[in-house]
This record gives structure tokens, C-alpha cells and sequence, in this order.
């Protein structure tokens, strides 16, 4: 590998690092605005899903706990203004998409299955940029996110959102950089992030802090299934090299 270029994960880092010094001086008005910490009775109510959604994607039950809060407090009937909905806030097209793919309820508010979509997202995420670079692209979208590793400041919403999840996940729950929890034989991880899909996609918004939910491309087994990866569209798609014919 050149010099020059560094594994996505470290890059990842070295621009969140720099984006952090920023939040820190983002005002507390600011940060006011970020949705309180789970309740202990909402804590206890979901206890069982985190657990599953853990255990099915290879998570750290506090990552979970840490972005549920982050968006929701907890509320399951939680809907954004942008129609973001749920524990996980995902977006209605978003949720369309994964519930007919991946064969979930029809009740996006579902406290189930709306973690345990969130959570493969997450997963997906972590496989992709790394710790904490799936923490900015879980909330400004993986257009964006990687638009920042060319250059592009993050919102300071997201650097915002970074500090607050890391902050609830602490130095105990972060993974080492560039050492994802699923073994490499999961070979689906490293093609492009989101293959298209057939029909029906969402549109291309990742402009938007919020829009990380739409485009997702989410690799949420079915229930019951201890597998993260998709069940045979696979999420990540190798790339093939054409070669000229003789």
C-alpha cells in the first residue's frame, strides 16, 4: 500500500478526531437539543431485543443502548420531522425496503423489529469505516460521511451526534480500528457499501444529516436467524474488473 494512503478506518478517524475538537467548542445550547439519556424503565422494557440484536450482529449491547438513546430517549412512537420512526428513527422507505427484503413485521414502531433493523445497520457500518466512523455515518449517511474523507466538512449536527454516542458508549465499548467483530470469511462486507436495488430505491439524499436512514441497504435477517449477512442478494457486491478481449 502507498504512503500516501491510509486504510479508510484510519482516515476515518483522523477526520473525526479533528471534527471532535470542533463539537467540543459547539455550544451547550446545541447539544441541549440532543434527545436525554434512555429511562431505566425504557432501558428494562427493551433489554431482552438489545440482547438479541447483539448476540445476532456481534455488537456491544452499549452501542445499541448509545444510539437508541441518541435517537429516540427511548420512545418507541418517536417520529422525526423528517418521518424518521422509531427506536432507531429509519426513515418510511427505508423501512419498506427492509421489512419486505428481510422479511419483518409491517409495524415500523415495532420496538423488535425496529432494533434489530438499526442494529445490522450499525453492524454494516462497523464493517465499512470502522470505530468511531460508523458513528457519523449512522447519522449524516454514508454519501456524506464519505464525502468527508475527500475533504468535505461533516455537519456540526453529526460532530455533534458523535460526541454525544461516544461519550454514552465509552472507552470500555469502542472496537479497535480496522479489527471488525465479524470474522473475514463474511466476505459480503467488503464489496461497495449499497448495491442497487432492483426496484423501489430510495433516492440519493445523503446530503441531508438525517438521511443515513435511506440509504441504508440494511443486512437484517429474518427473526430467529443468528447470521448477520444477508440471506442471497448479499449486501456488498464484489467489483469485477472487465478485461479487453484478445
Amino acid at each position: 500500500m502507498s504512503a500516501r494512503r491510509r486504510p479508510m478506518s484510519q482516515r476515518s478517524a483522523l477526520i473525526l478526531l479533528g471534527g471532535l475538537c470542533i463539537a467540543c467548542a459547539i455550544p451547550a445550547a446545541l447539544l441541549a437539543q440532543s434527545p436525554p439519556a434512555v429511562t431505566p424503565s425504557a432501558r428494562n422494557r427493551y433489554d431482552t431485543h438489545i440482547a438479541e440484536a447483539a448476540k445476532r450482529f456481534r455488537l456491544p449491547p452499549t452501542w445499541i443502548r448509545a444510539v437508541l438513546g441518541a435517537e429516540s430517549a427511548g420512545d418507541q412512537r418517536a417520529t422525526s420531522r423528517k418521518g424518521a420512526m422509531g427506536l432507531m428513527q429509519i426513515v418510511p422507505d427505508t423501512w419498506s425496503d427492509l421489512r419486505v427484503r428481510y422479511r419483518l413485521g409491517g409495524d415500523p414502531y415495532d420496538a423488535h423489529d425496529n432494533i434489530i433493523a438499526g442494529s445490522a445497520y450499525i453492524r454494516e457500518l462497523l464493517d465499512r469505516y470502522g470505530s468511531p466512523g460508523w458513528i457519523a455515518a449512522y447519522n449524516a449517511g454514508p454519501g456524506r460521511y464519505e464525502a468527508s474523507l475527500q475533504g468535505r466538512r461533516l455537519p456540526r449536527e453529526t460532530l455533534a451526534y458523535v460526541a454525544i454516542v461516544s461519550s454514552a458508549i465509552g472507552s470500555a465499548g469502542r472496537a479497535k480500528l480496522g479489527s471488525p467483530a465479524v470474522s473475514a470469511r463474511d466476505g459480503w462486507k467488503y464489496a461497495p457499501l449499497f448495491a442497487a436495488q432492483p426496484s423501489g430505491s430510495p433516492g440519493d439524499r445523503s446530503t441531508q444529516p438525517e438521511r443515513f436512514r435511506n440509504d441504508t441497504s440494511s443486512a437484517v435477517p429474518k427473526k430467529g436467524s443468528v447470521d448477520p449477512a444477508p440471506r442471497s442478494i448479499g449486501l456488498f457486491v464484489p467489483k469485477t474488473s472487465k478485461k479487453s478481449a484478445p
